[in-house]
């Protein structure tokens, strides 16, 4: 089958407020670090003035590995509710300009278009504290199935099931995508967010054909304690691809009795490990799609996640494809 797309990917867009802190400034400011808190409008507001001056970017997660994906050459479409409003426009005309599908249509009135502020340490841990305004309104009816279809994966931002109406729109997609033979990978996000939707994460499992996981995510999915029990039930229990990524130690991709361990692609020194996860996915998915095997897709993954965590910001600053022509894997 002809596919118009090697990835269509459902998540939360989200304009990125970045700044460097200090610890202290963690603890002036009540922000639990190194996770994402939700927070509403009004402490948005608050936050936004106390970080001062910052880098403000297109973001979200599942938008930034479409990012990732544009950038090795890859064909994707985004699904993901805006509001019409400046932060909003600013974020379509961001991910058209790289060549990113991005057809849902925003919304006129309601909350404003989502925002996430980073507040980054020195040692380059990322604290956020997300206002998801009008990524919390996509609906059934804004997901386009014909389009959603016209991919060979889903990506889906596990983040959209603390929104019941996107939650409802991630499970008409992959109902339309299990018909068509679209697989449907999905990422676990944060550990907190897993340990509130553990149970339904466990029933969706037969659903999918790929996870992405860090260590900590996985093991509050299957309530384990050591990442070689994770490994174990991931394949004992499941048909899919498990990508699980272990910071420094780097990645091991698991289906059935297919394992393997990938070291971590080197770099001179950690800046910001914003979006690493999704820079991750985004090579992994890429390779797929491209027919590599899966220590391929592997070593492209890590590559990607070095590359985003050596500057600021979650989106590639140089091109991956051309690095990944240096590293051999093109």
């Amino acid at each position: 089958m002809a596919y118009t797309y090697d990835v269509a990917a459902i998540g939360s867009p989200i304009v990125d407020v970045l700044a460097p802190v200090e610890d202290q400034f963690l603890l002036d400011h009540n922000i639990a670090k190194g996770v994402t808190t939700l927070i509403d409008e009004h402490r948005a507001a608050q936050l936004y003035a106390a970080l001062g001056t910052a880098r403000e970017i297109a973001g979200g997660s599942a938008a930034n590995t479409m990012a990732g994906i544009a950038s090795l050459g890859g064909r994707g479409l985004f699904e993901g509710k805006i509001k019409d409003d400046v932060r909003g426009r600013s974020f379509a005309e961001n991910l058209k300009g790289l060549g990113i599908d991005f057809t849902t249509p925003p919304a006129h009135d309601g909350p404003a278009t989502a925002m996430c502020l980073i507040a980054v340490t020195p040692d380059g841990d990322r604290s956020m504290n997300t206002y998801l305004g009008a990524a919390r309104e996509l609906s059934s009816r804004d997901v386009d199935e014909k389009k959603v279809t016209a991919a060979q994966v889903l990506y889906i931002e596990g983040y959209l099931w603390d929104a019941p109406s996107a939650k409802d729109a991630c499970l008409k997609a992959i109902r339309a995508a299990k018909k068509t033979g679209t697989k449907v990978a999905f990422t676990l996000s944060d550990p907190f967010l897993v340990g509130r939707y553990r149970a339904e994460f466990r029933a969706l499992l037969g659903e999918l054909d790929i996870i992405f996981a860090n260590e900590d995510e996985a093991k509050s999915l299957f309530e384990l304690e050591s990442f070689d029990a994770v490994l174990q039930a991931a394949r004992s229990s499941w048909h899919g691809i498990a990508a699980l990524t272990r910071s420094e130690k780097g990645c091991v991709i698991a289906r059935g009795s297919e394992v393997h361990v990938v070291d971590a692609a080197p770099i001179a020194r950690v800046v910001d490990t914003t979006g690493a996860g999704d820079q991750f996915a985004a090579g992994f998915l890429y390779a797929l799609t491209h027919g590599r095997g899966l220590a391929q897709c592997g070593k492209l993954a890590v590559l990607c996640a070095a590359e985003v965590i050596s500057h600021y910001g979650a989106r590639p600053e140089t091109p991956l494809d051309v690095l990944a022509i240096e590293a051999g894997l093109f």
